[in-house]
């Protein structure tokens, strides 16, 4: 077979069905290899990078491996801002990138670009293939080491002459968990014992426990166990951005967000509390704010499967290192049975006198939008955002039940990311509702894809809370910057109901909160592709939020 034959083949093995890409010169003989496998889906995006997002939105919303492919240079640099997003937030996604010929490597040809030493820092590894004889294991490395432990992105690059070379090539379908140690192998590990005993003893003491939840529940699949821990020690749940999802929102141990934007309750019980159970989380920066006083009266424990986690940030009393789900359902089994009745009284006590609450009167309401858009869609709808206002309003008003439902750039924080992750959550859960909530800014960043969901037709709402400006920025400007609004409004040059339009779209214009329940009711009973442009005042802000440096229970709301 030849190398591009080849590579469809190892695609098959590790039972890929969707690919998103582009194509071009250093990738022809793939694409040509592409045009006969009918069992595989390429989705043709506007953009590389957003044919990366698109694989992370599909990751994150299946749990299995997303798959980009692109060309050579300025092909495969589109794709950095998709890597180091998945990096950021670990998530397994393959970027297969073609590249001139070996021969031609090193010399400045058209179109080449050492994509292998600039993805470097941001990739779980990668690779250049330059040897036909090595593709196939390479790409099998490649899947393995993206699910494997803490998942992340991976690279390979392919020279041109490699996809046309020929060598023999023989099945080889290794699974992950032909390599995944079992949980009694993980028990076996040296130090582990000692510090689940450990973590049981401070369990067990505690008067006023919380769970912080992160982002590695979720990708553990570990939702059940978490559930049932909580309930098992009567212990509150904070969650951080990436968490949510992990525990349902209407439970009554749930605390919603905790850091810069969460809930008051929340972030008051992690700075009451005198025991904080960190699973799957990496006690970042927008969740602890001051390093010294995070915590500061509590023991920590610390559940990760990456080791480089532990201490990096807020250095735990214990950790526990291992897959998240085995872990807890072994913490579950080694402790009694425990009612904390008075601690959980003063956190409803909290939750009375603080609740999240905003400005009714006016209007059009962000945070009404998305309060009704989560009653209206329950448990039938995946969520993603882009970054800023809209970001932080769905994450504290709409209300999260189910992992995987939540999809969102955390880490890098990257703007233009909703819309083609959207596509690959739509393209991955074609029986799940998908729904992108967009400030105008990051809208405009990606709006070129609104070709390819007119294309492929994908029911996929996108709800733009136009406020004109860069409304986070801007609200900084407001707190912190004496209201110096520099760079960051916009005036009406994008009519975003005309520009639906245009991409065979339907439009509508939302400006009172009178019409949304009518409105979003009607998008959702549609089941094709619609923009609402909903017309959000400029100084609308998302509150609470702790100020820069400060404690996280020192709050402006």
């Amino acid at each position: 077979m030849t190398g591009a034959q080849i590579f469809i083949e190892c695609l098959r093995e590790q039972g890929v069905d969707t690919i998103f890409g582009y194509p071009g010169g250093a990738v022809l003989p793939i694409y040509d290899a592409l045009y006969d496998a009918k069992d595989i889906r390429h989705v043709l995006t506007a953009h590389e990078q957003n044919a990366t997002h698109a694989a992370d939105g599909y990751a994150r919303s299946t749990g299995r491996t997303g798959v980009t492919l692109v060309t050579s240079g300025p092909g495969a640099t589109n794709t950095v801002t998709g890597i180091a997003t998945a990096y950021m937030d670990s998530v397994p996604i393959i970027v297969f990138t073609g590249q001139v010929a070996t021969s031609l490597i090193g010399r400045d040809s058209f179109q080449e670009v050492d994509i292998k030493g600039i993805t470097t820092p941001i990739t779980k590894h990668n690779f250049i293939v330059k040897d036909v004889d090595e593709l196939a294991d390479t790409i099998r490395k490649a899947f393995l080491i993206a699910k494997s432990g803490r998942p992340g992105p991976v690279l390979v690059d392919i020279p041109k002459d490699i996809q046309t070379a020929q060598t023999d090539y023989t099945r080889n379908a290794i699974k992950l968990s032909d390599i995944k140690p079992s949980s009694a192998e993980i028990r076996e590990k040296a130090g582990f014992k000692e510090s689940f005993i450990e973590a049981a003893t401070l369990i067990e003491n505690s008067k006023r426990p919380v769970i912080l939840a992160g982002g590695g529940v979720n990708i553990s699949g570990a939702n059940e166990y978490l559930i049932e821990f909580a309930e098992h020690i009567d212990c509150p749940v904070a969650s951080t951005l990436m968490g949510l999802g992990n525990f349902p929102a209407q439970h009554g141990l749930f605390l919603g967000m905790a850091g810069m934007h969460g809930s008051r309750y929340a972030n008051y019980a992690l700075t009451r509390s005198d025991l904080i159970i960190a699973i799957g989380t990496r006690f970042s920066d927008r969740v602890v704010s001051d390093l010294d006083k995070f915590g500061s009266g509590a023991k920590v424990i610390h559940i990760d499967i990456d080791a480089a986690e532990i201490g990096k940030n807020v250095r735990p009393h214990i950790s526990i290192l291992g897959d998240v789900g085995e872990i807890l359902k072994g913490l579950k089994a080694s402790v009694s049975h425990k009612e904390h009745g008075k601690w959980l009284a003063q956190i409803d006590k909290w939750k009375a006198e603080h609740p999240l609450k905003y400005n009714r009167a006016s209007n059009l309401s962000p945070q009404y939008i998305i309060e009704t858009l989560s009653h209206l869609t329950e448990d039938r709808a995946i969520i993603t955002t882009e970054v800023g206002q809209n970001q932080m309003w769905t994450a504290q008003f709409y209300k999260f039940t189910k992992p995987r439902t939540f999809i969102s750039s955390g880490g890098l924080g990257t703007m233009g990311y909703g819309l083609g992750a959207a596509i690959g959550a739509c393209v991955g859960r074609p029986d799940m509702q998908v729904i992108n909530i967009a400030g105008d800014g990051s809208f405009k960043m990606n709006l070129t894809e609104l070709a390819t969901i007119s294309r492929y037709n994908l029911p996929i709402i996108q709800l733009v809370l136009n406020n004109h400006s860069l409304g986070m920025v801007r609200q900084w400007q407001n707190l912190f910057f004496d209201e110096r609004y520099s760079y960051t409004s916009f005036g009406q040059e994008v009519d975003f109901v005309k520009l639906a339009s245009a991409f065979d779209i339907e439009g509508i214009k939302l400006t009172q909160n009178e019409e949304v329940e009518d409105i979003l009711k009607y998008a959702l009973d549609r089941k094709r592709p619609i923009i609402i442009d909903c017309d959000i005042h400029p100084d609308e802000m998302v509150l609470p939020i702790v100020p820069p440096g400060q404690s996280i229970d020192v709050l402006i709301d």
